[in-house]
C-alpha cells in the first residue's frame, strides 16, 4: 500500500510498454461492447443505470482520491494541482452531463472530452507507473470521459451538430483566457499557455510559443470535423 500512494515514483512511465499496450486494449474492448450492445443497454433502464452510475464513479471517485492524497501527501499546490487542465475541466463536465443529461455540455464533451482523452491515451504526461495508483487514476479516467461521450451518443442517442464545433471552439477559447488568467495570477502553465513543458512533448513540432497554441486550434478545428463525419454522413 506505501508503493501504491508513494509520492515518489519508483519507476517513470514508459509509453507504449505493456502495461500500456493493456489499458489502450481495455478502452478499445470497453467502446466496442458498448457499441455492439447499444440497442439492448438502451432497452433496459436498469442497465442503463448501473452503466450510467458506473462511468460517474469512475470519473468522481479516483479524482477524489487524487486531491486526497496530494493533501496526504503534501502535494497539494496552487500552481501545479489545480483541475484546470483540458481533461479535468472535460471530466467535470462529463460527470455534470451524466447527472443532468445536457445536451450543451454533451457537445463540448463529445469534441474537446474525446479529442483530449484519446491524445492523452496515446501520449500520456504521465510519471507513475503500473501499478502505482496514478497510473490506475489517469487511465480510469480517461478512458471514462471516452465512454461518458459514447454513451450519450449510442445509448442516450443524443448527436451533435456542425453547431457543436463551433460551440466546442468557442469554449475553447473562452478557457483559454480564463486559464491563461489563472496562470498569469499563479505564474503556472495550466495547459501550457504560456511555455511549453520542460520535457519532449508533441507541442515541440508545433511551432515556437504563441505560434503553438494556434496551431493547436487548427489540429483541434480539424479533428472535430473528422470526429462529426459519421454523424454527416447518416444525415444525408
Amino acid at each position: 500500500m506505501d508503493t501504491f500512494f508513494s509520492s515518489k515514483a519508483e519507476e517513470s512511465f514508459i509509453a507504449y510498454t505493456t502495461s500500456h499496450f493493456i489499458v489502450l486494449a481495455a478502452m478499445l474492448v470497453l467502446a466496442v461492447a458498448m457499441f455492439r450492445f447499444r440497442g439492448a443497454i438502451g432497452a433496459n433502464a436498469r442497465t442503463k443505470a448501473f452503466i450510467r452510475i458506473a462511468l460517474l464513479l469512475c470519473l468522481a471517485v479516483p479524482e477524489a482520491t487524487l486531491y486526497a492524497w496530494y493533501v496526504a501527501e503534501g502535494l497539494w499546490d496552487p500552481q501545479y494541482t489545480l483541475p484546470l487542465e483540458l481533461c479535468s475541466i472535460t471530466q467535470l463536465l462529463a460527470v455534470v452531463m451524466l447527472l443532468t443529461r445536457s445536451r450543451l455540455l454533451y457537445q463540448i464533451v463529445f469534441f474537446a472530452g474525446i479529442g483530449g482523452s484519446l491524445q492523452a491515451m496515446f501520449t500520456p504526461d504521465l510519471a507513475f507507473s503500473f501499478p502505482h495508483f496514478r497510473f490506475f487514476h489517469f487511465f480510469i479516467v480517461h478512458i471514462a470521459i471516452i465512454l461518458s461521450a459514447f454513451y450519450m451518443t449510442w445509448i442516450e442517442q443524443y448527436r451533435p451538430t456542425w453547431k457543436s464545433i463551433g460551440i466546442t471552439m468557442i469554449f475553447l477559447n473562452i478557457l483559454v483566457v480564463v486559464v491563461g488568467g489563472v496562470d498569469i495570477w499563479l505564474d503556472a502553465n495550466y495547459m501550457f499557455l504560456r511555455h511549453k513543458p520542460e520535457t519532449a512533448s508533441l507541442l515541440d513540432v508545433l511551432g515556437p510559443y504563441p505560434v503553438y497554441l494556434i496551431v493547436e486550434e487548427l489540429i483541434a478545428l480539424a479533428i472535430f470535423t473528422i470526429m462529426y463525419l459519421p454523424f454527416l454522413r447518416k444525415r444525408s
